[in-house]
C-alpha cells in the first residue's frame, strides 16, 4: 500500500504529500529566481544541461520542451515483496502564468508548475497498480486542484491483534479501484489553504486462505467506502518539492456515509507537520509529526498504520497511529546530497492501550541530486531497515514526507 501511496504521490508531485541551504546548493530564492530561461539559452546548453554549471539538469527539458521525468519504481517493502515499474510525470507552465508568489514574509514562493502523471507497477508476489493524476494551479495559485485514479491488485500480508490468540500474519488480496479528489482555495493572501476532499476505494478483500475466515467479522469485507472531508493547510515552506526552510501544517476529516454510497460509516483524521531549518552553510535538518486516527465501522484494511521507511505496509495497524521522525541532509556540493534519518511510531487504540503498543524504530541513510534547478528538486534513493530488520530500497523525488 505505502508503495502504490508513494508512486501516485510521485505522479501528483504532491506538495500537500529543493534547494539547499545558503552557501552550498542554490538556495529557494535563487531557484525561483531562475525562472525561465530563455529558449536560445537552453537551446545552446542543450535540453539537459543547466546553463549556469554546464551539469546534467532537467528544467529546460521539462520546462520548456514539455517533456517528462521518468521516475523508476523500485518496490521492495516486506508486505509487497521485491518489484518495479516506472511513472512518468508531465510538467507545464501555461504561457504567461507567473512562476513566483510573494509570502506574507515577503519573500518569494515558488508556484509549481502544472503535473500530471502516470504510474504502473509489479512485484514478484503478483501484486500490480497503475494509475494517472494531476496537480493544478489557477488564478496565480490561489485555487488548488489535486487528484488520482488507480486500480490495483495488491497481495499483501495484515496481522490480527493478539489481544486473545497470539498475533497472526494473514495472505490477504486487495483489488479494486481507489479515487482521491482534492479542491483548495488560498484564505486571502495567507499561505494558508482551505481544501474540500472526496476518497473513494471499492475495493474487494479476498483471503488467501479461506480457513481464516472466522478471524474477521462481515463489516471488514464491505466494498465500498465513499467519503467527504475539509481540510486546512498552512504551508510557509520555500519550496514543494526539496525544502529547505519553513513549515506545513495540516488537519483533516472525512465523514464516510451511506448517503454518499459508502458501505461503511466511520470517520478518519490525520493531523501532521513538517519543519526544516537551515544549519550553517550545508545542513538542512527536518523534523516531521503525523497522527491518523477513526472512528467508527471501519474495515481493517483501512485502519491506520506507521508509516515510516523501513517498516511494512499494515505491519502495525490500530485506530490510532502516531509517528515522530527526523531526517539531517548535507550539501556536500551543489548538486549532490547525503541524508540520514530516523524515526519512531506507535500504533493504539482497540487492540492495545497506548503504554502497552510496541514502537517501531526505523533508520536509514540516502544520496540526492539537485535533477532541476529551477524547480529546486532532488531526487535519489534511501536504504532504510526497521524494527524487524527487514530493508527497503526506495526510489525518491523530492521529499519523502507526504
Amino acid at each position: 500500500m505505502r508503495a502504490f501511496q508513494g508512486v501516485l504521490a510521485v505522479c501528483l508531485a504532491s506538495a500537500a504529500n529543493a534547494a539547499a541551504a545558503q552557501g552550498a546548493a542554490p538556495a529557494a530564492d535563487d531557484a525561483v529566481d531562475a525562472v525561465p530561461i530563455g529558449r536560445d539559452a537552453g537551446a545552446q546548453q542543450g535540453a539537459f544541461r543547466d546553463r549556469e554549471d554546464g551539469r546534467f539538469d532537467m528544467s529546460s527539458w521539462l520546462l520548456e520542451h514539455h517533456g517528462f521525468l521518468p521516475v523508476p519504481i523500485v518496490v521492495s517493502d516486506p508486505a509487497l515483496g521485491y518489484g518495479g515499474g516506472v511513472a512518468l510525470a508531465f510538467f507545464h507552465r501555461p504561457k504567461g502564468a507567473p512562476a513566483t508568489r510573494t509570502g506574507t514574509d515577503g519573500k518569494p514562493r515558488m508556484i509549481t508548475p502544472d503535473i500530471m502523471g502516470v504510474m504502473a507497477m509489479k512485484t514478484e508476489n503478483g501484486s500490480q497498480a497503475y494509475g494517472a493524476g494531476a496537480n493544478l494551479h489557477f488564478r496565480e495559485d490561489d485555487w488548488r486542484y489535486k487528484g488520482g485514479l488507480a486500480r490495483t491488485d495488491l497481495n499483501i500480508d495484515f496481522y490480527t491483534s493478539g489481544r486473545v490468540l497470539p498475533q497472526q500474519k494473514v495472505a490477504v488480496n486487495l483489488e479494486g479501484l481507489m479515487s482521491f479528489q482534492q479542491v483548495s482555495r488560498r484564505l486571502g493572501d495567507r499561505d494558508m489553504f482551505l481544501s474540500a476532499q472526496w476518497i473513494y476505494m471499492d475495493v474487494d478483500p479476498r483471503l488467501e486462505n479461506a480457513a481464516d475466515r472466522p478471524l474477521f467479522t462481515d463489516l471488514d469485507f464491505e466494498q465500498v467506502s465513499s467519503g467527504l472531508g475539509l481540510a486546512l493547510e498552512y504551508d510557509s515552506r520555500d519550496n514543494p518539492f526539496t525544502p529547505s526552510r519553513g513549515y506545513l501544517f495540516q488537519v483533516q476529516g472525512n465523514a464516510y456515509l451511506p448517503a454518499i454510497g459508502s458501505d461503511v460509516e466511520f470517520q478518519s483524521y490525520r493531523l501532521h507537520g513538517y519543519g526544516f531549518w537551515p544549519l550553517g552553510g550545508h545542513l538542512v535538518l527536518g523534523g516531521r509529526a503525523d497522527v491518523r486516527r477513526v472512528d467508527g465501522d471501519v474495515p481493517f484494511y483501512r485502519l491506520p498504520y506507521i508509516d515510516l521507511r523501513g517498516v511494512p505496509s499494515a505491519r502495525y495497524q490500530d485506530d490510532t497511529a502516531g509517528v515522530l521522525e527526523t531526517e539531517l541532509r548535507w550539501n556536500l556540493t551543489t548538486r549532490w546530497a547525503g541524508i540520514g534519518f530516523l524515526g519512531a511510531g506507535r500504533a493504539w487504540g482497540e487492540r492495545a492501550g497506548f503504554g502497552d503498543a510496541p514502537t517501531a524504530v526505523s533508520k536509514g541513510f540516502g544520496a540526492r541530486y539537485l535533477v532541476a534547478r529551477q524547480l529546486g528538486m532532488y531526487v535519489g534513493v534511501d536504504y532504510a531497515w526497521g524494527p524487524e530488520d527487514q530493508k527497503t530500497v526506495i526510489i525518491q523525488m523530492g521529499s519523502a514526507w507526504r
